[in-house]
């Protein structure tokens, strides 16, 4: 019997999608319909990110454009880091009916059945061992789906809010992983991108099976060897030889890693509590270019403006940005998050027109290497999982090559489908995107 209809928005990182596809399954199977049409909607659910002030204000100025549609009767939740993180001040806007945390999505159906009863109510309580082993995910559409099997976090790095809005790190069984795996290809998905806060640092162990994530990696590469792999985030200190061995020896494991850097000062990487310096960052990225070669697409997180940095510090970022060359970075001001070693204890210090030059400065240093590094696949062939068509025309469509490098080419003859794999002959680049042309095999 359906119980009422939702609608569900995801803010944030991958993560948070991983765990709206959760959401989605839990509701669905307890009679819940979904809609793509917030105004047809019964039950408004937002699923939040909290890593950044930015995104809590982005959430905020949404609930300001939705609570129109509460005048009809319908009930609005808020999921995800953000509810974890505020809690109680979120039930006291108005407009809130429910706040759920990510260890708490079994507890919907009820929480639901008590907001139309007019009662508010939270569950932020986080759980030690919910890994959401028992519950396939509704995942959306495309070509590659994502399996979360890590959650939570242990590294506690002075800055981070996750440890506190999704606990500590537990492991999803290897049974349920596999049972996930099956099941998307079963769906038609073509690639499967692994999931964790550190996805390397996988671990599960329940007295009769036993796996790291590297021997995860493997299981998984020979049971769908036609299907690419992909995984993040990864950190620094669970990069080893293991690993990158089960990467080089499986040609469906993706030669992609994201290793996160943050800072490129020994002095900043101690006060963020980050469990390596400069020169065992470098030890890493040479141990990658000598199992995986150079060729390998290494994409990290950079953060600048971080308490006490000094223009020396920020330099040491740029060097080390200059000694790696990275195909892409996800570049970030430091933003002071309540509750976190860094706010509790440092002084957010650095002014905000220091951090916005700073942060300019390595944008534009990671453009240059970017448009470096998309130029060195001109003139090879690359294989590519085609996607659809591109945003710029129907003839175009695009993908995206083993390096996750996106890949636009010409599709007139209508030759090319969505999950296709197919080989392009690189001709020219961008610092974002490739071009190329369609090799027919078949003539």
């Amino acid at each position: 019997m359906n119980k009422g209809s939702f609608y569900i928005e995801t803010y944030g990182c991958q993560m948070n999608v991983s765990d709206s596809e959760v959401v989605v399954s839990i509701l669905v199977s307890n009679g819940y319909k979904k809609v793509s049409d917030i105004e047809q909607s019964d039950i408004i659910l937002l699923n939040t990110c909290s890593i950044r002030d930015k995104a809590e204000q982005t959430l905020l100025n949404r609930l300001d454009m939705v609570k129109h549609i509460k005048k009809r009767g319908s009930v609005i939740g808020i999921l995800g880091c953000m509810a974890e993180r505020l809690k109680d001040k979120l039930l006291e806007i108005d407009c809130i009916n429910f706040v759920v945390g990510p260890d708490g999505y079994k507890s919907l159906p009820d929480i639901i059945n008590k907001a139309f009863e007019g009662n508010k109510s939270v569950d932020v309580k986080l759980s030690t061992d919910e890994a959401y082993n028992d519950v396939i995910p509704q995942y959306g559409s495309g070509v590659s789906a994502f399996i979360s099997i890590t959650r939570g976090c242990n590294n506690v790095c002075s800055y981070c809010v996750v440890p506190f809005t999704r606990g500590r790190e537990r492991s999803k069984s290897v049974k349920a992983i596999l049972r996930e795996v099956d099941c998307v290809i079963e769906r038609g998905f073509k690639e499967i991108t692994l999931l964790g806060q550190n996805v390397n640092s996988y671990r599960f162990d329940d007295g009769t099976t036993s796996c790291n994530f590297a021997q995860l990696l493997d299981i998984i590469a020979n049971r769908v060897p036609d299907i690419r792999i992909r995984f993040l985030s990864s950190h620094p200190k669970d990069i080893n030889e293991e690993l990158l061995n089960t990467i080089k020896n499986h040609k469906n494991i993706c030669k992609n890693i994201q290793l996160p850097f943050q800072s490129g000062s020994n002095h900043i990487l101690k006060l963020m509590n980050r469990p390596y310096t400069n020169e065992m960052y470098k030890e890493k990225i040479n141990m990658i270019w000598d199992i995986l070669g150079k060729d390998c697409s290494l994409v990290t997180d950079i953060m600048t403006g971080f308490c006490d940095e000094t223009e020396e510090d920020h330099q040491d970022t740029l060097r080390l940005m200059e000694y790696v060359k990275f195909d892409y970075a996800f570049t970030f001001a430091y933003s002071e998050r309540s509750g976190t070693c860094s706010a509790n204890t440092m002084c957010d210090n650095v002014p905000h027109d220091v951090k916005i030059r700073r942060l300019t400065e390595i944008i534009n240093l990671q453009q240059t290497h970017s448009l470096y590094r998309y130029s060195q696949c001109v003139g090879k062939i690359v294989d590519v999982l085609v996607e659809g068509p591109s945003k710029r025309s129907e003839l175009e469509w695009q993908g995206r090559a083993d390096d996750n490098k996106v890949v636009v080419f010409n599709n007139s003859e209508k030759l090319i489908h969505e999950g296709d794999y197919v080989k392009i002959n690189v001709n020219d680049n961008t610092s974002a995107t490739l071009m190329g042309e369609f090799i027919n095999t078949t003539e």
